[in-house]
C-alpha cells in the first residue's frame, strides 16, 4: 500500500520549505549543572496581524547561567491553537546567526489542550550550533511556520503570540528546556514540557507478550528466518520504481561490535531493469497496541557509485486497505529520505500515522511530523500506541505525538524496507548501491514503555543470550 504515498508527498509539497537544521538530541554535558544553569527567551514578531499567511516567531535564546551550555541540549517551545483539527504545518528558518542548517523545528500535540493552545512548535539545535558561553545569546533566529495548505492563520487565539512584540524582549509564554529541565517560561496550564519523563528510568513492566529478534542469521535463505515468522520479499509490485526487482539475496547478515546486524541493500544503474530493492516483513499481521522499537542505521551516501537517488529507508507497521477510504486501515511509519523526494529538496525524516486513503482519485487521511536534517548513522526508534495517542521517539527524545483519530482498528505486520521513489534524482547509468542496517526489533503487546525501558529490555535479552523470542499470540 505504500506506493500511494508518492502522490501524497508530491501533493503536500506544493510550497517549498526552507531547509531546517537537525533535531538537537544530545544530552547536557557533565560540565553543566542544574544548580548553575539558566536560560532566557527573547521574542519578537514581524507578522503582527490577527490573521496572517504565516506566523513569524523570531527568537533569541540567552544563557543566564554561570557556565557554558551545549545548544544541542536546548529545546524551545512556541504554543498555538490549530486552525482546524486536521490542519498540518510546516516550519522554515529564514535566517539565523547560528545557521539555519543548525536549527530544527518539529510540531507536537499537547496532552491537555486549552482555549489558546493544542499544538506546539519545538525548536532545537544540532551539534553544529555549538555552545553558549555564560551571558551570551544565539543571536537572531528568524523563524516562521504556516499551514501546509497555505490557508491563513488565526494568531489571535495563539498562546505564545504577542501582536505588540515588535522588538526583542523577554517572553515567558515561550518555554526553554535544558536536558529535559524547564528553565524558562510557563506552558499552557497542564502542559509542562516534561515528556520524555525526567524521573529516573524504571524497569520495564513484568510480563507482556513480546517479539524480540536480534537478527542473528546466516543469510537470507536461513530456514530460521521463515520459522521465526519473517518473509524476505521477492514478489513484484510497489512501492518504488515500476518494474524494479525485490531481491531477497540483497538482505545479508554480519556481526558488528559484537551484535548481529541485518543489512538491506538497494541498488540501481539508472534503469528499472537494473533496480533492486529490499524488504523484510513479518508474515503475521498480529501487532496492534503497545511498544515497537528498532535500532536502525540510515545512510546519506551510497556504499559505492554516484549519490543522489531519491531513496526511502524505513521501519513501519501496516495492514491492508480493504476498500478505498476504509476506516479500518492503519499504518505507522518512520521514513528517512537522505536525498529528498516527494517535493523535498534534501534529507528529511517523516513519522506518519495513517487512518485511511483512496488511491484513485487520491485522498489521504493522516498526521505526520517531519524534521529536515541529516539522520545518517545509528538511531533508536520507538513507537508507542495506546488508547489515546501515538508517540514517536528518536534517540530517547519525543519526536511527534499523533491524535487518537489515527489509532489502529486492526492488527498489523512489522516491516523494514529500502526503495527508490523514482530514477529522476540521479540519472547516471553508473551502478550504485545503498545500505540500511537493523540491529534488533522489539514489540511489547499492550504495554507502553519509555525509551529507557526499551533499552533495559533489550540489554536483558542480550545478557541472557536470547536472540529470538515471539510470545505474541496470533490475532
Amino acid at each position: 500500500m505504500r506506493f500511494a504515498k508518492n502522490r501524497l508527498r508530491t501533493a503536500a509539497a506544493t510550497a517549498t520549505a526552507v531547509a531546517l537544521g537537525a533535531a538537537g538530541l544530545a544530552a547536557l554535558p557533565a560540565t553543566a549543572s542544574a544548580a548553575t544553569a539558566g536560560l532566557n527567551v527573547q521574542y519578537r514578531t514581524s507578522a503582527t496581524g490577527a490573521s496572517a499567511d504565516q506566523a513569524e516567531p523570531w527568537i533569541k535564546v540567552k544563557n543566564t547561567g554561570d557556565s557554558s551550555v551545549q545548544l544541542s541540549g536546548v529545546k524551545v517551545r512556541y504554543y498555538f491553537k490549530a486552525d482546524s483539527a486536521s490542519a498540518t504545518y510546516r516550519f522554515a528558518c529564514s535566517w539565523a546567526v547560528k545557521g539555519c542548517a543548525n536549527v530544527t523545528g518539529t510540531f507536537g500535540t499537547l496532552t491537555s489542550p486549552t482555549a489558546t493552545a493544542d499544538r506546539y512548535l519545538e525548536i532545537g539545535f544540532t551539534s553544529g550550533a555549538g555552545s553558549l558561553a555564560a551571558g551570551t545569546d544565539t543571536g537572531d533566529m528568524q523563524l516562521r511556520f504556516y499551514q501546509s495548505s497555505w490557508q491563513p492563520l488565526n494568531q489571535s487565539d495563539d498562546y505564545s503570540f504577542g501582536a505588540s512584540q515588535t522588538s526583542y524582549g523577554s517572553w515567558s509564554k515561550i518555554t526553554a528546556q535544558l536536558a529535559g529541565a524547564t528553565l524558562w517560561g510557563t506552558a499552557p496550564a497542564g502542559n509542562e514540557p516534561t515528556d520524555p519523563p525526567t524521573d529516573p528510568p524504571t524497569d520495564p513492566p513484568a510480563g507482556g507478550a513480546t517479539l524480540f529478534d536480534d537478527f542473528n542469521y546466516s543469510g537470507y535463505s536461513d530456514p530460521r528466518i521463515s520459522a521465526n515468522g519473517w518473509n524476505v520479499r521477492s514478489n513484484s509490485g510497489g512501492p518504488g520504481v515500476p518494474g524494479a526487482t525485490w531481491a531477497p539475496e540483497n538482505v545479508t547478515f554480519s556481526t558488528t561490535g559484537g551484535n548481529s546486524i541485518m543489512n538491506l541493500e538497494t541498488s540501481t544503474a539508472g534503469t528499472a531493469a537494473t533496480t533492486e530493492q529490499t524488504e523484510v516483513l513479518t508474515k503475521a499481521t498480529k501487532f496492534k497496541n503497545g511498544t515497537y522499537a528498532a535500532r536502525v542505521k540510515f545512510s546519506d551516501a551510497p556504499r559505492s557509485g554516484p549519490d543522489g537517488d531519491r531513496l526511502v529507508q524505513t521501519f513501519f507497521t501496516i495492514n491492508d486497505l480493504t476498500a478505498p477510504m476504509a476506516d479500518n486501515y492503519a499504518e505507522y511509519d518512520f521514513e528517512y529520505l537522505p536525498n529528498g523526494g516527494w517535493g523535498e529538496p534534501a534529507n528529511i525524516l517523516y513519522t506518519t500515522s495513517w487512518e485511511t486513503y483512496n488511491p484513485d482519485p487520491w485522498q489521504a487521511v493522516n498526521q505526520h511530523t517531519e524534521s529536515r536534517q541529516s539522520f545518517s548513522g545509528w538511531h533508536d526508534l520507538v513507537l508507542t500506541i495506546d488508547g489515546s495517542s501515538i508517540k514517536y521517539y528518536i534517540d530517547g527524545q519525543l519526536f511527534g505525538t499523533h491524535d487518537a483519530a489515527y489509532l489502529p482498528e486492526r492488527p498489523m505486520s512489522i516491516n523494514f524496507n529500502q526503495w527508490l521513489i523514482d530514477l529522476a534524482g540521479q540519472t547516471s547509468t553508473t551502478a550504485r548501491s545503498y545500505d540500511q542496517q537493523v540491529d534488533y526489533v522489539l514489540h511489547i503487546k499492550d504495554q507502553v514503555l519509555t525509551p529507557a525501558q526499551v533499552a533495559t529490555k533489550v540489554n536483558a535479552y542480550r545478557s541472557a543470550g536470547t536472540t529470538f523470542q515471539d510470545t505474541v499470540p496470533s490475532s
